[in-house]
């Protein structure tokens, strides 16, 4: 669900009271979107609703505002400042919702039509396999306000401000990139958050050896680490993760969708066992790779290497402070191990492959061979 231009009380009727405002609250938002009631104004307070009113910032919601940590969003110079946009007619800011649920949040460049990022909460790996889902995109970055949920992609349209089903049609023969989700669907702990990761408002056109090879590694390894080290007082998993893409200069998928130089993803999480928080990066050009794992990184090489990309004097960061910058994890269990990871991952993160003197073989290979022995 996106956030549009200021839109009258009246054309949020229907949608669930959970997400409308009361009104001293209404009266708040208002302020923030440049129109203030006046004495003798009527506020039809059910039908006072946040879905349907564009806000400059993620904490005007509170349910989306819970994807970042103590609702601290991004700082990204030119982009998003003290969780504010700095050019709101380029960027918009995104609580994804699927069926009646918010599962995310994403802050998506109409210009480049990719997103900048995407943040999401990590609860445990998914219950369910990968599902068929159908894309989806988000009908208000079109101007429809019919309905604040993601919706099936039609084939047949050319969306202005993001990128369809069109745009990736015979992408890989002509450019060598397919989808690459920013929140993965590995990362989703139920099947409807899994399906709700397939909008392409949470995609990027990622290089095929890439996607499916060092970054696919990656989120494999980082779900690991999540699950053994992001656990609470209540010895529950919760990991905060923000996922980005930074634009290339020119090179585009069919004249109009941002094909990124690199990807960079990041999380920070509290480790009950350690008594502290603990907090890790990795990053990669998109391009062709090798069969290597992406190194492990700390959050201030990974705020020097945007820096350097957005030319924010040092003002790029991710996390709040609590989140530690150095290199305390490399001290930690948190250590990615062989960066020759041979091991081959399926779409659900569980590989299938053990190593015999060095190489790694497909299991039921290695059944036939230990039984003719």
């Amino acid at each position: 669900m996106s956030f549009l231009s200021p839109r009258p009380a009246s054309e949020c009727a229907g949608y669930p009271t959970s997400s409308c405002l009361q009104s001293s609250q209404f009266i708040t938002v208002l302020s923030l979107v440049g129109w203030r009631p006046e004495v003798g104004d009527v506020l039809p307070v059910s039908k006072a609703c946040l879905r349907m009113c564009w806000v400059e910032k993620f904490s005007a919601v509170p349910q989306c505002q819970n994807f970042f940590l103590d609702g601290t969003t991004p700082n990204l110079p030119g982009i998003l400042i003290g969780g504010k946009v700095e050019d709101q007619n380029r960027y918009k800011l995104i609580c994804q919702l699927f069926n009646n649920i918010y599962r995310f949040a994403t802050l998506y460049d109409m210009t480049n039509r990719i997103p900048v990022f995407s943040a999401y909460t990590f609860t445990g790996p998914p219950t369910d396999p990968r599902p068929h889902q159908p894309w989806m995109i988000e009908p208000q970055l079109n101007g429809e306000t019919n309905s604040p949920e993601m919706q099936k992609d039609s084939k047949e349209i050319e969306y202005p401000k993001q990128a369809g089903n069109n745009d990736y049609k015979k992408s890989i023969p002509i450019k060598g990139v397919n989808r690459g989700h920013l929140f993965p669907c590995s990362h989703a702990h139920d099947l409807d958050t899994q399906k709700s990761t397939f909008t392409l408002t949470n995609i990027v056109p990622q290089v095929v050896s890439f996607n499916n090879g060092r970054w696919k590694k990656m989120e494999c390894k980082v779900q690991t680490t999540l699950k053994l080290n992001c656990k609470d007082a209540n010895d529950q998993i919760k990991a905060y993760v923000v996922t980005g893409a930074v634009p290339s200069s020119n090179n585009t998928l069919n004249n109009r969708v941002n094909i990124p130089d690199l990807m960079w993803t990041a999380y920070c999480c509290y480790n009950n066992n350690l008594k502290q928080w603990v907090a890790q990066a990795h990053w990669g050009e998109n391009q062709k790779e090798d069969n290597k794992t992406l190194p492990s990184n700390t959050l201030s090489e990974l705020y020097d290497m945007l820096d350097r990309h957005y030319g924010g004097g040092g003002d790029v960061q991710v996390f709040p402070d609590q989140c530690p910058k150095g290199d305390t994890l490399r001290e930690l269990l948190l250590k990615d191990g062989d960066v020759h990871d041979h091991r081959v991952y399926d779409d659900d993160c569980v590989y299938s492959s053990v190593g015999v003197k060095g190489y790694y073989l497909p299991v039921a290979l290695v059944s036939v061979l230990v039984m003719m022995m």
